[in-house]
């Protein structure tokens, strides 16, 4: 508020000094020009008793006023931002990480992010200025999260451990982007519930130290599933106690596995392990060729087991078994595609001894089909019964026979080239859950065979949504609710066409583009060349 000056006899010294005064106050007040009352001049020296001051009041410090705030830039971005104004937080050598009286599980998440800001963690205290603080609680989705910064102090709060981590993940982002926290609130969650990278380490041995580089990569980027293809006709990559015979010379031992669990589960990250039957088992078979499924000639069909015989059965439920007890997530992939009994004209009179057992299983009008779709069912049922959830591929899952596969057994679906594929439209009628593995967009097949090529992070993120499960057409978006998410592939159907570090750099972009529209499926807001500069911004 800007104030008169009534003193008519003052020298020219003090008045010069009173407008002054006058004029700071306005400005540090941000008050109308409007007309003000008097004020008092009790004690007002004369000019004619007093001489004039020589040295005029200190002015006060005007306050300062800041911008709007704008959303933290991170990938994927974060879905709603409140903007304030504020300077925002930056990490100083006086800040630290702490949390709050009764969320001290998230001690993990508090020194992870601690020592990436390069500040000190310092537990179960009381939030000072500088601080971010860590806390469980408050309303909201699985894996939401809320952010604060106001006061020089950053909150990140959530109703799980899952959530407040991704909080801490767009917090190093943003640092490590732009080297502070914008002021305002975040208030974040992600579009679909499985967001993942899928490796193939059954065709090509991947080491440890380079699943675990992966597993740090997904966390930033806030994927949550990774799936192990770890058995199929090349090898069989994981350390067996119940069927050693069938390991392949380079393998990960469950040493290294149950590392790399440790790893996953401190990032909430789910390792999905698949056994792949009744096709692609030619590791396996290897060990046991009177398993092998003949056609009528007596000719074996690659990576195909028999799946009339009892012993087929027992030992593909002991490994399933035996690899459900060292996994602990809540998932098992039990394959289902491509069996080679049913690629052929007619799979009856190839393999009668199949058609015979599906008779002899489910009636006279049970056929090859009937056979395989109740070895989908009954591998299905000995995963239940250790607690995980069944996922099979899409082509597993066949129309109009005698059996159905259970609904219960998530659908994985990957293509529509197979001969015989059904369209997703199938599945999502019959109220089947599905995963997005779109072959068109999310396979990354070493060699490029079978016209695949390398995808590309600009095609993902401009043209695809996890509704594009077959080639590049979405389905009708009344069944989003029933697709869960996605996750991009790798496959090493030409294992020596990439080395580890080139698969790396190959998978970087496509990841990122998957995991920014699993998040936030909506259209982008920034172009591909932005969200490319972005990624190496804040990625590294």
């Amino acid at each position: 508020m800007r104030y008169a000056i009534r003193r008519p006899h003052a020298g020219p010294t003090l008045l010069a000094a009173a407008l002054a005064l006058a004029t700071v106050t306005a400005c540090s007040s941000g008050a109308s020009d409007g007309p003000a009352g008097p004020t008092s001049g009790a004690g007002t020296p004369s000019p004619a008793t007093s001489a004039p001051t020589s040295t005029p009041p200190p002015s006060p410090t005007p306050t300062r006023t800041y911008p709007l705030s704008t959303a933290p830039l991170t990938v994927p971005a974060v879905r709603s931002h409140e903007a304030a104004r504020g300077p925002g937080w930056r990490p100083t050598p006086q800040a630290g990480v702490v949390v709050a009286a009764g969320s001290e599980g998230l001690a993990d998440e508090g020194q992870l992010l601690a020592g990436e800001l390069k500040i000190a963690y310092r537990g179960a205290v009381p939030a000072r200025a500088g601080d971010v603080e860590l806390a469980l609680g408050g309303a909201g989705a699985p894996e939401s999260y809320t952010l604060t910064t106001r006061d020089d102090r950053v909150r990140i709060t959530g109703p799980d451990q899952a959530g407040v981590f991704y909080g801490t993940r767009t917090l190093k982002q943003s640092v490590k982007g732009s080297g502070a926290m914008p002021e305002g609130t975040v208030t974040d969650a992600p579009a679909k519930p499985q967001r993942g990278l899928n490796l193939d380490i059954a065709r090509k041995f991947f080491t440890a130290a380079w699943i675990e580089a992966r597993l740090r990569e997904m966390a930033d980027l806030k994927l949550n599933q990774f799936g192990l293809h770890f058995s199929d006709d090349q090898g069989f990559r994981i350390a067996s106690d119940t069927h050693p015979e069938i390991v392949s010379a380079q393998h990960l031992t469950k040493a290294e596995v149950r590392r790399i669990l440790a790893l996953a589960q401190t990032l909430h990250i789910t390792v999905v392990p698949e056994i792949d039957s009744p096709g692609h088992l030619g590791a396996v078979l290897r060990a046991y060729p009177e398993l092998r499924l003949l056609n009528v000639q007596g000719v074996p069909r690659q990576g195909a087991i028999d799946i009339s015989k009892p012993a087929s059965a027992k030992l593909v439920d002991e490994l399933l078994r035996e690899y459900a007890a060292l996994f602990p997530g809540g998932w098992f992939h039990v394959g289902a595609d491509e069996y080679q009994a049913l690629t052929v004209r007619d799979p009856a009179a190839s393999y009668p001894q199949l058609a015979t057992a599906a008779r002899a299983k489910y009636g006279p009008q049970a056929g090859v089909q009937d056979l395989a779709e109740g070895w989908l069912n009954d591998r299905a049922a000995v995963v239940r019964s250790t607690d995980k959830v069944a996922k099979a591929w899409n082509d597993g899952f066949f129309r109009g026979g005698v059996v159905s596969a259970d609904k219960r057994i998530e659908v994985e679906y990957w293509t529509g080239k197979e001969i015989g594929a059904r369209p997703p439209i199938e599945y999502l009628q019959e109220g089947r859950p599905v995963v997005n593995l779109n072959d068109e967009f999310l396979y990354y097949v070493l060699g490029e065979p079978n016209q695949f090529t390398y995808p590309t992070g600009r095609r993902i993120y401009e043209q695809w949504t996890p509704r594009v499960l077959r080639g590049t057409t979405p389905v009708p978006a009344r069944y989003d609710s029933q697709i869960l998410g996605g996750r991009f592939a790798v496959w090493c159907d030409l294992s020596r066409a990439q080395t580890q570090a080139q698969v790396a750099d190959g998978i970087r972009m496509p990841l990122t583009a998957t995991a920014q529209k699993l998040w936030d499926a909506r259209t982008p807001t920034a172009s591909w060349a932005e969200f490319q500069a972005l990624a190496v911004k804040v990625r590294g």
